[in-house]
């Protein structure tokens, strides 16, 4: 009838495997990569926090100063009736 899509052409001296997903252990090596994981996490902690706590302190301290210097000053309306 006509060549499927995907197999439209062969290749000479070419040669491919390929394994069943259902021969594969999809969670095989899990727990040392977690492992792993954990003891990077924890090797660049000392040198991630201390930026971290940094930005968050000037980020209040400019919201906290934008409220501030955006008030209105009451000593203008005291007059007002």
């Amino acid at each position: 009838m006509g060549r499927k899509f995907g197999a439209i052409g062969r290749l000479k001296n070419v040669v491919t495997y390929s394994l069943s997903p259902f021969e594969q252990r999809a969670f095989a090596g899990f727990q040392k990569s977690l492992a792993n994981f954990v003891r990077r996490v924890r090797w660049q902690l000392p040198y991630q926090i201390p930026p971290v706590i940094i930005g968050v302190l000037i980020y209040n301290w400019g919201t906290n100063d934008f409220i501030r210097r955006n008030r209105k000053n009451p000593k203008d309306y005291e007059n007002d009736v």
